[in-house]
């Protein structure tokens, strides 16, 4: 492992403070009893606390020195003062522990007394302190200067993503969208609650992945010697429960889908299902409205909520539209009725790649994911789907070729999917034939047949709606996130690049191109003054990790940085 010139140092004084017998990791329960915001909420002049958090900035004036600290709250100031600390002539934890052993990032505890500075800032003097974990990776702190400029800031997206741990502490605004991310589920939480339904859990392992249309993770269970499948859904299980009595269930599900990332998909994400006997989808839509009228009040203390240039209005109630009336406003063409040729043609005239797997639900939804979807920036339910598109809705009461199902459509994208579900089980088999052949058509996000499902509906399912909404959606909504890694603690990534250790000639070339992007070759080899063997040496190296590539142009040969 190749360490930086900090880390070293870092590790030296790790080295020294357990030779000076003090443990930079103890066990022992560190007794706070205050944090930064209660500070400064109940201030009193005097008062003595015990707090702890992350050295996160210090000014040294030779006896005395500010220094801020980090908790989870907040930041406060402390004020460390040589004598206070150490009113005997044993000056070793001002001296030597808090000016030479302490770093920026370590954890520390601190027992003191409030008091107010000249410039009236609450400030806590330390009268003891205590190391409860030595930091041996610098963190990469922001610097501000004069005029309020910020530079070097941890604003990476892979890096900050891939060590969330770094970004909560020196972005501390992210932690705020985990805060509300929070407040939303126990809003949808207290809301059902109130109703009296009932959350559940349903199996993660799967032995048929149904539920929705989607391609699956697939595993193997070595005890059982089966195949299961990483659940895309949990709908089908949820349903079962309705069946066995209970009139209301719900459930946060981690599903799990094997296809594509970007900025609002990622692999494995949260859904919330709900499931309620003897209601419809009309009784669904009206409940929804009323749900996210309140989630908004409670994570952001308003119906309104800013998203990107847009205000989203979620104060019920929000229109309703069929979408093959939909489809017709913003294509000009009436679909309703037609064939597959028929919307073939249709979807190649409008420009959208199709093939030949693709039966009439997936052409439709092509066409209005494409051409309407992002019409709809206000919610806004599209209503009444044709039967090829839900093969799990009932069918539309006054229209046999439709079905009772809607999609709550928010800012573009949809944000929840719900059905008057599907309780006869004779016609729910033949749709799932009709999945079956799509699936014989080379469509490999056809839905399996269930029969344990099927044999629980013929047991009878009372008439149901449900109605499942994307968590991370509605946080992203709630929070004016664009990208869905933003509302994530960990989002799925790319498998991290090995580091490489470097030569010191490697690292002598990689110092003087990197600044410069590219350089001639001649150029470059004499700035770093290596000898050709080591010259070819260290560049081949360079060549072989993707850290540089060499070009030849018209005049000369080109050094590119490429890491």
């Amino acid at each position: 492992m190749q360490l930086s010139e900090q880390e070293i140092v870092r590790r030296e004084k790790l080295t020294k403070l357990r030779e000076m017998g003090i443990n930079p990791y103890p066990a022992a329960l560190y007794p706070v009893d205050a944090t930064s915001k209660s500070i400064k909420n109940d201030f009193e002049e005097g008062k003595r606390v015990v707090i702890s958090g992350r050295l996160m900035s210090r000014r040294i004036q030779g006896k005395a020195s500010f220094a801020e600290l980090q908790d989870s709250e907040g930041r406060i100031q402390v004020y460390f003062n040589r004598d206070e600390i150490c009113p005997d002539d044993d000056k070793t934890l001002y001296n030597d522990v808090y000016k030479k052993l302490l770093d920026i990032g370590d954890i520390i505890g601190i027992e003191g007394e409030l008091f107010t500075t000249q410039v009236g800032e609450k400030t806590v003097m330390v009268k003891n302190f205590s190391l409860l974990s030595k930091s041996l990776k610098p963190l990469p702190l922001p610097k501000v200067d004069d005029e309020g400029k910020v530079y070097d800031a941890f604003n990476d997206p892979e890096l900050r993503y891939r060590q969330r741990y770094v970004d909560l502490v020196v972005n501390p605004h992210v932690k705020d969208t985990f805060i509300k991310r929070t407040k939303i589920t126990n809003s949808i939480r207290e809301f059902y609650n109130q109703k009296g339904y009932l959350e559940v859990e349903t199996p993660i392992l799967q032995p048929i992945p149904g539920g929705a249309a989607a391609r699956p993770f697939l595993t193997h269970h070595n005890a059982l010697n089966v195949p299961l499948y990483l659940r895309i859904a949990n709908e089908l299980y949820l349903k079962r429960l309705i069946v066995g009595g209970f009139d209301g269930v719900y459930e946060f599900s981690k599903d799990f889908r094997n296809e594509g990332m970007d900025r609002t998909h990622n692999p494995e994400f949260t859904v919330m299902e709900l499931y309620v006997a003897y209601k419809d989808y009309n009784w669904m839509m009206d409940t929804t409205e009323k749900l996210l009228e309140k989630v908004a009040v409670d994570a952001t203390g308003s119906s309104k909520v800013k998203v990107g240039e847009h205000e989203i209005e979620f104060k019920a109630p929000y229109p309703r539209v069929p979408i093959l009336e939909a489809i017709k406003i913003h294509t000009g063409y009436d679909v309703a009725g037609m064939e597959e040729d028929e919307l073939r043609e249709v979807a190649k005239k409008l420009d959208i790649e199709v093939d030949e797997t693709m039966g009439i639900g997936k052409l439709i939804d092509e066409i209005f994911g494409e051409k309407c979807e992002h019409h709809y920036i206000q919610p806004t339910f599209i209503i009444d789907y044709p039967k090829e598109m839900s093969p799990l809705t009932k069918e539309h009461r006054t229209n046999p070729r439709l079905t009772e199902r809607f999609e709550l459509m928010v800012n573009g994208k949809e944000l929840a999917n719900a059905y008057s579900e599907l309780n006869d089980p004779i016609d729910q088999r033949e749709r799932f034939e009709e999945q079956l052949k799509l699936s014989e058509k080379g469509d490999d996000e056809a839905m399996f047949i269930d029969q344990d499902f099927l044999r629980a509906l013929e047991y009878g399912m009372p008439p149901t709606s449900g109605i499942g909404i994307g968590i991370d959606r509605l946080v992203m909504l709630m929070t004016n996130n664009s990208s869905i890694q933003e509302v994530l603690f960990f989002p799925q990534m790319r498998p991290e690049k090995k580091q490489v250790e470097l030569t010191e000639e490697e690292k002598i070339i990689l110092d003087i191109l990197k600044p410069q992007g590219e350089m001639s070759l001649g150029d470059l080899k004499t700035k770093t003054g290596l000898s050709n063997k080591k010259w070819d040496k260290s560049t081949k190296s360079l060549t072989k990790h993707g850290l540089i590539k060499v070009e030849k142009t018209e005049d000369a040969l080109l050094v590119k940085y490429t890491g």
